[in-house]
């Protein structure tokens, strides 16, 4: 019964976030058993190009670092705003959700190349935090029952957390980053005088992905909890 139960909840999970979340899982646990090492896993253009393991291009986005608080933290988070993304506006949009990983990922692969950063799954993260953000503004937050704050500063917030942890902010700029170029050519610049869409989905993908009808029994998450947990939560203005 307690199976069948998890499966079905496990299915209830949006396709993309179920995969994404699954896979950075089961890369974290086969490091934790001595499957494979870090080492065959991150980010190298040198090995990419001249050894071909082009691998590395998707591994080192799904390694977070041993089991503990810092894994733990990324994946609620990047579970949370992964579905909550795929279930708000990219809901019926399968394949738009998925260009956007392709477009993310490519821009942080050339940024990460520059900035010599191996593993770059938490700057992904922050990615879907920030546009998530920028599409729910009204939304008020409460990071840790110790701050209330409008829904665009939730990046700069977790940055600012980050910092006191002691860890490098050059993950989250990047992330910052990518989230904003993605967000200005695809929510801004199309409705700009003189604007357009740059951003189009390439049609394999939708041939792929997007599908006619919904599930009549698909139970998204409720948006008015973003971040569903107590450094997370928030409401909308007005509600």
């Amino acid at each position: 019964m307690a199976y069948q139960t998890f499966q079905q909840e496990y299915l209830q999970i949006p396709v993309v976030t179920r995969a994404y979340t699954t896979a950075c899982v089961l890369t974290t646990a086969a490091v934790q058993l001595e499957l494979i090492t870090p080492f065959q896993l991150y980010f190298n253009p040198d090995l990419i190009l001249r050894n071909y393991q082009v691998w590395r291009l998707i591994t080192n986005f799904l390694f977070f670092g041993p089991i503990g608080f810092n894994f733990l933290f990324n994946m609620i988070f990047l579970y949370r705003y992964c579905r909550m993304l795929e279930e708000g506006s990219f809901r019926g949009r399968t394949a738009d959700f998925v260009f956007m990983f392709l477009f993310g990922g490519l821009l942080m692969t050339i940024f990460g190349t520059f900035v010599s950063l191996v593993f770059l799954g938490q700057a992904f993260t922050i990615m879907l935090v920030y546009v998530w953000s920028r599409r729910n503004p009204n939304v008020r937050m409460n990071f840790f029952g110790l701050l209330n704050f409008q829904a665009p500063f939730l990046p700069w917030v977790l940055m600012g957390f980050s910092l006191l942890l002691g860890n490098s902010i050059i993950v989250d700029l990047l992330g910052i980053a990518v989230g904003h170029v993605y967000f200005f050519l695809e929510d801004v610049f199309p409705n700009q005088p003189g604007g357009g869409r740059w951003l189009k989905t390439p049609f394999f993908l939708k041939m792929l992905f997007d599908t006619p009808e919904e599930d009549a029994n698909y139970n998204p998450l409720p948006e008015e909890r973003p971040g569903g947990f107590a450094w997370g939560e928030g409401q909308r203005l007005g509600g």
